[in-house]
């Protein structure tokens, strides 16, 4: 959430305090009881008449649960620098969380399994999971790109060989917003969304989530090219209690056999 569309009198702590209530659905009366402050101080805090300790901000957005990248902008907006780090996946500073993801990669063998960041890029896969790609884009592939939204809506992509596709997308879409770091779809998650659904020959209904549609426990993926036709459920796996954005925003999405003939397959 950026402040960019801040009315000229709006104080910038203040608006995203209130957009981060609105989003969690709660009251001042509720925040401030959540927080243990008076709702006094909290009213003053949102209209900019007082300015809050950095102890106060982080305490404030641990009540709201706002994920760390967002909770850094928090500070940001109140005049303290950020408290939280992003480090990159691949420094030392993530070393043990590198090896804990190529363990749960490895040991996710012989079915497929992928880490993905914030935006659904794939950053890891295990060798089941290039295999199984790599026969479903064909050699060259279509694009560049290794983005899971992007290949399940391109037509020249994954979308031809997902045989329940009319299922499997509206509820990707669903999984987006529900699956979003903090639970609210950040912009540039929202413009990944736009930019999939511009699509002419999607159905208008699906532009807009409903987190309630779901009929069946789950909505396993049906693949189908060449003669091989596996169907998988997945499981995603994060981080637990993470101090580092990049730790925070990492998901592992880990596929399990919905059949017997896909539980007998192996990607070769």
């Amino acid at each position: 959430m950026r402040t960019s569309a801040l009315r000229p009198t709006e104080h910038p702590l203040g608006y995203l305090l209130r957009y981060w209530r609105q989003a969690r659905r709660m009251s001042q009366l509720a925040l401030a009881h959540h927080a243990q402050v008076s709702p006094r101080h909290l009213s003053f805090i949102e209209s900019g008449r007082s300015a809050p300790s950095r102890e106060m901000v982080i305490t404030l957005a641990g009540a709201l649960q706002v994920p760390l990248r967002e909770r850094n902008d928090l500070l940001l907006a109140a005049g303290y620098a950020p408290a939280y780090r992003e480090s990159d996946l691949a420094g030392p500073a993530m070393a043990r969380v590198r090896a804990a993801l190529e363990r749960v990669l490895a040991h996710h063998e012989p079915y497929p399994a992928v880490v993905m960041d914030r935006h659904w890029n794939i950053t890891q896969a295990n060798r089941s999971a290039e295999v199984m790609f790599a026969h479903l884009r064909g050699d060259p592939p279509a694009s560049a790109t290794a983005n899971v939204v992007r290949l399940m809506f391109d037509p020249r992509e994954l979308r031809p060989h997902v045989v329940n596709w009319e299922q499997v997308a509206p509820a990707l879409i669903q999984r987006v917003h529900r699956e979003a770091v903090g639970g609210v779809p950040d912009p540039a998650t929202r413009a990944l969304l736009a930019e999939v659904l511009s699509r002419p020959d999607l159905p208008a209904a699906w532009r807009e989530p409903d987190l309630a549609a779901t009929v069946l426990p789950i909505i396993p993926v049906i693949f189908a090219k060449g003669g091989v036709t596996v169907s998988y459920f997945s499981m995603i796996t994060t981080v637990g209690t993470p101090q580092d954005i990049t730790a925070q925003e990492l998901r592992v999405e880990s596929f399990y056999p919905a059949d017997l003939e896909t539980e007998r397959h192996r990607w070769t």
